[in-house]
């Protein structure tokens, strides 16, 4: 079975994080997830990465690092969601891909129904906020 490889930013102004609530008739529609989507082509990760949120939020960001990587497999197939932590200056204000944008504090990502595929990532940051900040 072939995975999808995925990115997503973790994007963060002052001390919140970015989450995305995707459209009801999208795949996964009314769960929240970090903002990104499928790599294309030949595209690098941080690439791809960029054009998606230029795409999808009209958002500029700094890519800082990769920070964590995981395997999801859904029923209609598995996808390698590949992350980054990001800062911006920007506020996005709308989404092409999603009915709800929030800036929400780290430790309580986990108190929203977020994307399968995003709870280890949201788990990782969380235990090791204090150090990537």
């Amino acid at each position: 079975m072939d995975i999808t490889k995925v990115v997503c930013g973790i994007i963060f102004k002052d001390d919140l994080v970015l989450i995305c609530r995707r459209k009801p008739e999208k795949s996964l529609g009314g769960y929240w997830e970090f903002p990104g989507g499928k790599v294309e082509g030949l595209e690098s990760y941080e690439e791809s990465l960029l054009r998606e949120l230029i795409e999808e939020l009209n958002m500029k960001v700094n890519i800082k690092k990769h920070f964590f990587d995981t395997v999801h497999h859904y029923d209609n197939g598995a996808i390698e969601l590949i992350s980054f932590i990001c800062e911006t200056e920007n506020i996005a204000s709308e989404s092409t891909d999603h009915d709800q944008l929030e800036w929400v504090k780290v430790s309580d990502l986990l108190n929203w129904k977020l994307a399968p595929a995003d709870i280890p990532i949201a788990q990782a940051l969380i235990e090791t906020y204090s150090q990537i900040k």
